[in-house]
């Protein structure tokens, strides 16, 4: 996630739900969208994005209750869509340009005395395979604080700044980075996490990365 740990370019947005057990109306799809500034994302060039992929996270305040336990819809007219919470929270969600100018409703499955807010995970897609280049993978970086810093607007100089990439690993694995200097290897620590910081040569360079094992995901996160 992108809180400060995980990314988090807003604080955490504590909105009020109307429900029980039942769905029932939480704030207009248009506050969700600005809010969240997933228009400010959507609206930077998609050359200056594509090694990019934003959630929003939905976080409960109550920690007693799973975010996969609950579940979010728009409501335009008399239309409801589904929007998919996985079991971590995120929500892969795309400005919808109908949605906004029909002044949809999003409805939320959260009893009436409790809040939840977002915060942000963000990830850089990984090539197929176990070896890639270096450096169209960890210049990532770099295009995720070009685009924070977008997002952010006038509070840009308040904005996270990545600076690893987290390779996760459902079991233990290492990395190497064969370089002209030679070869580094990282192995993965308790977590299954492998952490990188971008290396300017390493940049310049673009040397192969080879892993044992595929991740199943490089996040982009602040430390």
């Amino acid at each position: 996630m992108l809180k400060m740990k995980k990314l988090v370019l807003l604080s955490l947005l504590a909105l009020s739900a109307a429900a029980h057990a039942d769905e029932r109306e939480w704030i207009p799809y248009k506050k969700l969208i600005e809010a969240s500034r997933l228009d400010k994302f959507y609206a930077i060039p998609a050359a200056e994005r594509d090694k990019l992929q934003l959630f929003l996270k939905l976080v409960p305040e109550n920690k007693a209750i799973k975010p996969a336990d609950l579940t979010l819809a728009v409501l335009d007219g008399g239309e409801r869509q589904s929007l998919p919470v996985l079991a971590d929270g995120r929500i892969a969600l795309v400005p919808n340009q109908k949605w906004l100018a029909d002044e949809a409703k999003t409805l939320i499955s959260l009893p009436k005395t409790e809040k939840a807010g977002f915060d942000y995970d963000m990830i850089t897609p990984l090539p197929e395979g176990t070896r890639w280049q270096y450096s169209p993978l960890m210049s990532s970086i770099d295009q995720s604080n070009a685009a924070i810093k977008k997002m952010a607007g006038a509070f840009s100089l308040f904005a996270p700044t990545v600076k690893v990439v987290v390779f996760k690993f459902a079991k233990p694995a290492q990395l190497r980075i064969e370089s002209k200097d030679g070869v580094k290897t990282y192995s993965s620590d308790a977590k299954g996490h492998i952490k990188l910081k971008p290396d300017s040569a390493l940049l310049k360079e673009n040397p192969l990365m080879i892993a044992s094992e595929r991740p199943f995901e490089a996040e982009l996160d602040t430390e």
